[in-house]
């Protein structure tokens, strides 16, 4: 199992959720988050300067079989992509284990 944490744009949130959804990932949990990016300049926007060192996101953390991660990863690549600086990062980990709460199931059956 594999857990997938990604920060991306808010205003992707409900397109990559959506694209998730149609690739059967229904759990995962998000907050939303402020970072510090690398760019150090503003952007212009109708004449103003706005700064870009503190960004407003969103992060994701989903936990899936390793038979989800490559279609889990290539959902949110393709749906958060937007071509410019700030589109956000992805970082896999390995998971050892998982229970249900519920029903004290564990493994990867507790993730369905």
């Amino acid at each position: 199992m594999k857990k997938i944490e990604a920060i991306i744009r808010k205003s992707k949130f409900d397109e990559v959720k959506d694209a998730l959804h149609q690739v059967q990932v229904n759990f995962f949990s998000y907050w939303d988050v402020t970072g510090v990016g690398n760019e150090k300049e503003g952007h212009v926007y109708r004449g103003v300067t706005y700064s870009t060192s503190d960004i407003q996101r969103r992060y994701l953390s989903i936990v899936v079989s390793d038979s989800f991660l490559e279609r889990t990863i290539d959902t949110i690549l393709k749906t958060a992509y937007t071509g410019n600086v700030g589109d956000g990062k992805i970082f896999v980990s390995d998971i050892s284990e998982t229970y249900r709460i519920r029903t004290a199931e564990k493994g990867e059956g507790s993730l369905k």
